[in-house]
């Protein structure tokens, strides 16, 4: 972080943004005795595990993380998940990533899933910006921010604290 960087959220406002989504991932997936976390690599996995654990210590779910890899730059490109297809297969899933900036990522992990039968499909975010060109949304966000299509957001997950700032 450089010290013109604003901090948007701090560790303890990440732990219960990431504690809410939790709650409502399980309040909407109540009946399921089964739901796969499915983390977009990097941010997007390690905030993925961040909801699995409080999942787990608030509910009965058996919780199976998935690492999904895209291609960032050229999210064409084939996508890999952790987990075999069959693995995710009539299952409830929510798909995670950091920051929903302009819907690229998201939308290109949710077209993979769409191949995919599911019992349900969601997203969640922590930090949602309002600068998308797909018509894509999160289910489940930690926050909302307008901001100007020159600042970037970026979520900084180190063991002791996660920080997410604006630059």
């Amino acid at each position: 972080m450089i010290a013109s960087d604003t901090i948007i959220l701090n560790n303890t406002e990440i732990e219960q943004k990431t504690r809410r989504i939790a709650f409502q991932i399980y309040e909407s997936n109540s009946n399921e005795s089964e739901i796969i976390i499915a983390g977009i690599a990097d941010n997007g996995y390690l905030f993925a595990e961040k909801i699995a654990t409080v999942l787990s210590q608030i509910s009965p779910l058996q919780i199976q993380l998935c690492k999904v890899s895209i291609d960032k730059k050229n999210p064409i490109n084939s996508i890999s998940t952790s987990l075999e297809v069959g693995q995710y297969e009539n299952k409830s899933l929510v798909l995670v990533d950091d920051v929903l900036n302009s819907g690229t990522t998201l939308i290109y992990g949710v077209k993979h899933f769409l191949n995919v039968p599911l019992k349900r499909f969601k997203t969640a975010v922590l930090v949602n910006r309002n600068h998308k060109k797909y018509p894509v949304k999160a289910d489940f966000k930690g926050i909302s921010l307008s901001t100007s299509i020159k600042e970037h957001i970026t979520v900084h997950f180190d063991k002791k604290e996660t920080i997410a700032y604006l630059t």
